[in-house]
């Protein structure tokens, strides 16, 4: 425990003393923000509007928190992925400049050694995650609040479990990575791709079908999904009080993805969760296999 406790400390430290890694980590969610209020809050404001029939008069703070929560929902669900592959490059760094020899010329078995990655990693992403839901959570109430104290609970539930899921996968991908450049490479696809395939940037209503059922095999299409849910429930229920149809509310509910449906069956959330929780078991027995099999450093 000790020397787990002491891996945990070092990657900790080094990645938050790496001022280029630290930096980019914290930057990127909140520039998303400012990318994502700039250009896409229009076009969601609209959307939402578009759906609305004739002769129905909602109020502008509802509209407003629908959007608001899109928003939050789809950053959040990209920066846990993303910023957990960020804080994961420390492992594959100090295999790229030899510092892993020196630490293993140390007592200290493959399984603590791959434990402390993975303490480190997630505590760095869930303090980024924590100030980027910080500035999402003023952002929102500049807007419109109609979060309740459960739907905050289940927001940091969500983010803590995609937090997870990022840092399994990030760990079992930066298993077989040992170089810069495969880092970068890595780094380059996962920002750049995880968003369009989890219905962060894009909702996947708008994709093709053949697409839509792609899709729904990945298991960080339902964290965004569960976001969506929570983030934006008590704006769709101020819409419903202004007097919309309970029709008009389930087709914008599908329309952002807070429904989904596996080839036409819908998801519940607790299949949602269930699916999640699992997808993080599997590849937390992966990556333990992984350390557990690998060949000793000569």
């Amino acid at each position: 425990m000790t020397q787990l406790v002491q891996l945990v400390r070092r990657n900790s430290k080094l990645f938050f003393k790496d001022v280029g890694m630290f930096v980019t980590s914290l930057i990127t969610p909140l520039i998303l923000l400012v990318l994502y209020v700039s250009f896409l809050a229009k076009v969601f404001k609209d959307s939402f509007a578009l759906s609305i029939p004739s002769g129905f008069d909602v109020t502008e703070s509802a509209l407003d928190a629908a959007v608001s929560g899109q928003l939050f929902a789809s950053l959040l669900a990209v920066s846990c992925i993303t910023v957990s592959f960020c804080a994961n490059m420390l492992m594959v760094q100090d295999k790229a400049n030899g510092t892993i020899l020196d630490i293993t010329v140390s007592p200290v078995k493959h399984s603590t050694l791959a434990l402390g990655y993975y303490v480190s990693t997630m505590i760095s992403t869930l303090i980024i995650c924590a100030v980027a839901c910080i500035a999402s959570f003023i952002y929102i109430a500049t807007l419109g609040w109609y979060l309740t104290f459960g739907d905050i609970l289940l927001i940091f539930l969500d983010i803590f479990l995609l937090v997870m899921l990022g840092t399994a996968l990030s760990s079992v991908i930066n298993f077989f990575l040992s170089t810069q450049g495969q880092i970068s490479a890595v780094g380059t696809i996962v920002s750049s791709g995880y968003g369009f395939i989890s219905g962060a940037y894009m909702p996947i209503s708008q994709l093709s079908d053949v697409l839509q059922d792609a899709v729904m095999f990945l298991p960080g299409t339902y964290g965004t999904s569960l976001l969506k849910n929570h983030c934006m429930r008590g704006a769709f229920e101020a819409l419903s009080d202004c007097g919309l149809p309970d029709e008009v509310i389930e087709s914008m509910r599908d329309a952002v993805d807070c429904n989904l449906y596996f080839f036409d069956k819908p998801v519940s959330e607790l299949a949602m969760y269930a699916i999640l929780i699992g997808t993080i078991a599997v590849l937390l027995a992966i990556y333990i296999v992984l350390n557990v099999k690998k060949k000793p450093n000569k």
